[in-house]
């Protein structure tokens, strides 16, 4: 059975969300605190994790930092915070997804549901088989990338998109392609969070970000990542 962590300290969202979870089939794990939620992700290893930002003891924002430390988990956050600066400060402390206070349940089950799909994907690859183009070698059973000999810090969906890129090196994929298949259909954010994810992608593994040798931008079209004829450098 599939187990959601709720961290939120709103009962009056919370047993709702417990009830509802329960009764479309998953297990729920509730806290109420920051440090409690941690300590529940550590030991129970939820499946997936809603993450509120407003919290007593130790806030949202820091609970995820310190989850992505131990596991990689898929955290979809919770906040009354409409900004996009805090949406863009969830995805880089290492968040999935993003949900702005108030929304309906139906909205929220989405977003689990498009998760675990997207998990499921990146689970289903061919077992024991590696992608390598120059200087970056993909794992896909170890679920691990490298450039050279020092392995790389990925983020659950910087990790999908790599792999998505590198399994069709050479190949122009457009950005639509690439959204779909790495937020799903259902996901209601910015389709720009796609392009941060680039930028993210290329800090780690290119020699020069402001001038990309393995992720390719096709102008009005998407990305391609170099074929390995391509990476000889």
């Amino acid at each position: 059975m599939t187990t959601v962590l709720i961290i939120d300290d709103d009962g009056r969202l919370t047993g709702p969300m417990r009830f509802q979870l329960e009764v479309h089939g998953f297990a729920v794990l509730v806290a109420d605190d920051g440090p409690a939620g941690l300590s529940t992700a550590h030991a129970e290893r939820p499946d997936v994790i809603v993450l509120d930002v407003m919290l007593p003891g130790m806030d949202g924002w820091q609970v995820c930092q310190e989850i992505r430390r131990f596991s990689q988990v898929p955290i979809i956050m919770l906040s009354a915070l409409g900004m996009e600066v805090d949406r863009i400060r969830g995805l880089e402390l290492g968040a999935d997804d993003y949900l702005t206070k108030p929304f309906a349940f139906q909205e929220l089950l989405a977003h689990i549901r498009s998760i675990l799909r997207r998990v499921q994907w990146d689970h289903s690859q061919l077992p024991n088989s590696e992608v390598i183009i120059g200087q970056i070698r993909l794992s896909l059973a170890a679920h691990r990338a490298y450039k050279g000999d020092v392995e790389l810090t990925l983020r659950n969906k910087e990790y999908e998109l790599l792999a998505m890129l590198m399994q069709q090196a050479g190949t122009v994929l457009t950005r639509e392609q690439l959204f779909i298949q790495i937020w799903g259909t259902d996901w209601l954010g910015d389709t720009r969070t796609l392009d941060v994810h680039i930028r993210w992608l290329r800090q780690k593994i290119e020699d020069d970000p402001s001038l990309p040798q393995y992720i390719q931008t096709v102008r009005n079209v998407g990305y391609r990542f170099a074929s390995a004829k391509e990476a000889v450098w």
